[in-house]
């Protein structure tokens, strides 16, 4: 099989020393557990190189991606052949020197996570930010960019959708137009993490999805918010996408790729070159196709591992981590 155009690298595994975002903590990736959690450089080009056709790169994974230090090396590397590079950072470590680079490196788009429109909900989402610092940034990235004859990277924000932060939705299209953003992309809480053959560690995370998962929250409740979302976006003129409110049912003998494309249309690699089917597996202990630093990226991308997992999909018998994600039940 053909590699295809689209491939996801995560720069940085989670780290839980430094700029730990997230109230849950599941992996252990990155110390005290053990060394820095970041691609090695030489990797990094390494796959590129392997992964013939590559035409867009998105760096992003469970770990901020602007940590490596060399990041923005990473993305001129990419952007240098021509490949549309693209990330997502919540923004709390970028400086003028950061937001310089940013701007020199041809990163193409810059995907800003943003979960709070108050200082209140912000920072108890993103455990130990401040969202002043983040509106500060922001300043600093606008600057770099007007300061450029391209105006690149374009940026967009990011939210993610709970039952906490529903009722700043409308408040954040308002940041959004403030800000000058291309769009606003909502989704949901991205896997229920229900699939059986989840490790224990990860128990906490799921009893949070389920806590704050819309799919189980008053119906007229997010009407009502994503109503008025919608009518401030269609005032304002910003672009929002908001996720759908109901799964989708996958009738008897549909194609694997009408059920999820990801598999055959996108590679996701780890930060230790371990492939995933997609990005919302996001760790290699609950589903990983083989290591791509070891054996090669077309070996193991048209590996038996690899095709015994597009072939459950496509069947009426999926696997269950398939079954518990937002992005196959069609409300990502």
């Amino acid at each position: 099989m053909q590699l295809p155009t689209y491939l996801q690298i995560e720069p940085v595994g989670q780290c839980n020393l430094r700029c730990q975002m997230c109230a849950i903590q599941f992996r252990q990736d990155g110390p005290p557990y053990g060394p820095l959690a970041f691609m090695a450089f030489d990797d990094f080009t390494a796959l590129i190189d392997g992964w013939t056709g590559l035409r867009e790169l998105h760096l992003q994974g469970l770990g901020e991606p602007m940590m490596h230090p060399r990041f923005f090396d990473m993305v001129a590397y990419a952007a240098g052949k021509d490949i549309r590079v693209t990330t997502n950072s919540n923004l709390t470590l970028l400086n003028e020197r950061r937001a310089r680079a940013c701007v020199a490196s041809g990163l193409d788009c810059l995907h800003v996570s943003i979960d709070g429109a108050t200082p209140e909900t912000y920072e108890r989402i993103r455990v130990r930010s401040h969202l002043d610092k983040v509106i500060r940034n922001l300043g600093l990235l606008r600057t770099a960019r007007a300061q450029s004859e391209h105006g690149l990277p374009q940026v967009r924000m990011v939210m993610v959708l709970m039952r906490q932060n529903l009722h700043e939705l409308p408040d954040l299209v308002r940041f959004a137009a403030e800000w000058e953003m291309e769009a606003l992309f909502v989704q949901h809480l991205c896997h229920d993490f229900g699939e059986e053959t989840l490790p224990a560690h990860y128990g906490p995370m799921r009893d949070f999805v389920q806590s704050q998962t819309l799919l189980e929250d008053d119906p007229s409740r997010v009407e009502h918010f994503f109503g008025l979302a919608q009518e401030t976006a269609a005032v304002l003129g910003v672009d929002l996408r908001l996720p759908r409110t109901q799964p989708r049912v996958h009738p008897p003998g549909t194609p694997g790729r009408q059920r999820c494309s990801w598999p055959w249309s996108g590679g996701y690699v780890s930060y230790s070159g371990d492939a995933m089917p997609c990005c919302m597996v996001s760790t290699p202990d609950r589903a990983n196709m083989g290591n791509m630093f070891a054996h090669g990226v077309e070996q193991v991308w048209n590996g038996d591992v690899f095709n015994a997992f597009r072939d459950r999909l496509a069947s009426d018998e999926p696997p269950d981590i398939c079954r518990s994600c937002a992005l196959y039940a069609g409300i990502f």
